[in-house]
């Protein structure tokens, strides 16, 4: 199966994995090899158009799926966490900063702050906004989650914002690595992720029903620590990073086929060893995910997560990753 993978990573750039991850290369220009890259987006309108976000040095464009890149904007005075193109607009892009969100009208030439509900200080000192998802089904109604400061809301662009509080019992529920909606027969559904594990809302927020993963073997904690979560495929499937903490000593895959009900941990062919942090999965490619372990190891399925396979090529620590489908 042909596909491009795209790493993000932090003292090693950016890498191209090219046929799968068959082989690979380290983006020697314009970006500098040595830079910290947390952040990758596709644009869903063209596979091939992607961004990168480089600390202190701005943000950088592809258009041919990873191999040729220019810098296209110079948002230099923080570190940027996420990125994400909003589906209905071609020219609007967002960018998820330590703290809050900037965002482009201009297909990302030019970068302004938006004024949100997002705090500039919490528990660990400056908070990271982990995910900016617009919905897909309403254009109005942005999303971001934040690393520690909970989950936010507008409902008018980006215009206004709202907080949703507290989302469990203790301030570091609000500690969200992990964000995504799934529409399904009853509604809009919000799953976020935390150190406690996954949190489920079906009514709007309003309420968050939380589910632990089993703790691993020797680990100081009664749970596993939770990063990345998708539910990729438009169906039931939904799969989640976890690990002992963070960057850990082992990880594992949480795979669930009923929405969530229930979840199997994924029979990795070896051990990771650190938490796993992120997956990459494409609409284009049904059943394919990448999934990669803060140190550098990835997994990949290509058969809804039946089984797995891992590249014998380890990069670094990699934040982020994406799936680029052939041209």
């Amino acid at each position: 199966m042909s596909y491009t993978i795209a790493l993000g990573t932090v003292g090693g750039g950016l890498w191209v994995g090219y046929n799968g991850g068959e082989k690979w290369r380290q983006i020697q220009g314009p970006m500098d090899p040595e830079s910290n890259v947390r952040a990758l987006a596709l644009d869903p309108r063209d596979a091939q158009h992607v961004l990168a976000s480089v600390d202190g040095d701005g943000i950088y464009r592809s258009r041919d799926g990873g191999s040729r890149w220019e810098r296209t904007a110079d948002l230099t005075d923080r570190p940027i966490w996420s990125l994400a193109f909003d589906p209905h607009d071609p020219q609007r892009i967002y960018a998820g900063t330590r703290p809050g969100i900037f965002v482009s009208d201009d297909g990302g030439t030019s970068f302004s702050e938006m004024e949100t509900t997002i705090s500039n200080q919490c528990q660990i000192g400056v908070p990271r906004t982990t995910n900016v998802v617009v919905d897909p089904n309403d254009p109005s109604t942005v999303y971001a989650s934040v690393e520690i400061d909970g989950l936010h809301r507008s409902r008018d662009r980006g215009v206004t914002w709202e907080s949703f509080g507290d989302l469990g019992p203790s301030e570091f529920y609000n500690d969200v690595h992990g964000f995504t909606i799934r529409h399904n027969g009853a509604g809009t559904e919000l799953l976020v992720t935390s150190p406690f594990g996954l949190g489920r809302s079906n009514d709007d927020g309003e309420s968050w029903d939380w589910h632990e993963f089993q703790a691993f073997e020797g680990s100081k904690f009664e749970f596993a620590y939770s990063r990345c979560i998708r539910a990729p495929w438009g169906n039931d499937f939904l799969i989640v990073c976890v690990g002992d903490y963070i960057p850990g000593q082992t990880g594992a895959l949480e795979i669930s086929r009923d929405g969530g009900a229930t979840f199997q941990r994924a029979q990795l062919p070896e051990t990771p060893k650190a938490t796993m942090y992120w997956l990459a999965t494409h609409e284009d490619l049904p059943g394919v995910v990448a999934a990669t372990s803060v140190y550098g190891q990835v997994y990949l399925s290509h058969d809804y997560c039946e089984t797995w396979s891992k590249l014998d090529r380890e990069l670094g620590e990699i934040r982020c990753s994406l799936i680029v489908p052939a041209q």
